[in-house]
């Protein structure tokens, strides 16, 4: 199970701070994606320890690839067929709260991670909110960014670990 709610009431409280239990990469690549992932874990409370293709923190020299890498945490959730978090490519139209976002700013390769924090109805339709870290942000919305291409990761829930 995936509680949205939990998972965005993470991201509400953290966006502009760091939480000790969690290494900030800030200074070593960026924190968005360790960021939007501590988001998902609260969310599900599930980790993968799948060597190499799990989904993992347990410090910062014990973490799966996943955790911290956009690439990598697009890769897991939309081929995850065991513990953890799971989810589909959708148009961002279809956004819900908890889902994640990724940014590529040179039309090649995704860069940036965010979560959806809000879907606001007005002034117009479809205005997804977001929250991120290294630029940090909570309810900036997404059209502010400059982007050549965003793509939506909307989960679909989480497995329990066997």
């Amino acid at each position: 199970m995936y509680d949205r709610d939990k998972a965005v009431s993470y991201a509400n409280q953290w966006a502009f701070s760091r939480n000790p239990e969690f290494y900030a990469f800030d200074e070593i690549g960026g924190d968005c994606t360790n960021f939007v992932s501590q988001c998902i874990y609260a969310g599900c409370g599930v980790m993968n320890y799948t060597p190499d293709f799990g989904w993992y923190y347990i410090s910062p020299d014990d973490r799966s690839a996943a955790w911290t890498g956009v690439q990598y945490l697009y890769n897991f959730l939309t081929n995850n067929e065991g513990a953890g978090p799971y989810g589909v490519l959708l148009p961002l139209p279809l956004a819900e709260r908890g889902d994640v976002i990724q940014l590529s700013f040179d039309g090649i390769s995704f860069a940036h991670t965010l979560i959806v924090t809000q879907i606001r109805l007005f002034p117009t339709p479809g205005n997804i909110l977001i929250a991120s870290h290294s630029a940090d942000s909570l309810n900036r919305p997404l059209n502010t960014y400059s982007y050549q291409e965003a793509r939506l990761i909307h989960i679909l829930g989480a497995r329990e670990a066997e």
